[in-house]
């Protein structure tokens, strides 16, 4: 059976791409990675992304003749190819809240990704967040706050195990950490779970090993 082949931004910048790619190495499932620069002035680049995806954009996963853009899709699918890695709670209660939670990151805190957005490279240091995103940490950390409460009973991840709803929220524990956003205790015991895990160090070693500098991302 051929490899699944990822295509992925940089490792620095790219919170999207990071989702999927953690899905799959927390999983020891195999894959071909391929990253592609984001937002250079090389058409190489832009093509690349593009013979990989119509939709021009990144992440990508193609297994064999099927191609799954978007995170969220790309997990979805990677749990249905899958099933015995459990992305998603055994649960039918727990999976609905899941998806509940990873839907509500795919489409939301829209203040909190625009004032806080993912550089490893950053050094840290706090922002003056605005109202809007200060709501969006409070929600998030409701979020897991609850599903902790809920089920995380056995096992330190939002629903236990490492899942879905746990490769949906890795980058927001950059976010918090790097703009060094005040949390409740229990929000930092979560992060430091998600930092401990093996392929977020990875990841995160990786990121912080890319030279190329994004201008527009090196502002805040």
């Amino acid at each position: 059976m051929a490899a699944l082949k990822l295509a992925i931004g940089n490792k620095n910048y790219s919170s999207w791409s990071m989702r999927p790619w953690l899905a799959l190495r927390a999983n020891d499932i195999p894959f071909v990675e391929t990253l592609i620069p984001l937002y250079t002035d090389n058409p190489a680049d832009k093509e690349q992304i593009l013979s990989f995806s119509r939709a021009g954009k990144v992440p990508v996963l193609v297994d064999g003749e099927t191609t799954v853009w978007d995170s969220l899709s790309i997990i979805e699918y990677i749990a249905e190819r899958y099933p015995e890695v459990k992305l998603w709670p055994d649960d039918a209660a727990a999976r609905a809240h899941a998806r509940s939670v990873c839907a509500e990151m795919h489409s939301g805190f829209v203040a909190l990704r625009s004032e806080c957005g993912m550089n490893l490279h950053r050094p840290i240091r706090p922002v003056a967040l605005s109202a809007d995103a200060k709501a969006n940490v409070a929600r998030i950390e409701e979020i897991w706050r609850e599903c902790r409460a809920r089920h995380g009973a056995r096992g330190p991840f939002l629903f236990g195990r490492f899942g879905a709803a746990d490769a949906m929220y890795a980058p927001v524990v950059h976010r918090f950490r790097t703009y060094a956003i005040e949390v409740a205790p229990d929000t930092k015991a979560y992060m430091e779970t998600m930092m401990a895990l093996p392929a977020f160090q990875e990841w995160t070693r990786e990121g912080l090993a890319e030279t190329l500098v994004i201008a527009k991302f090196e502002d805040a």
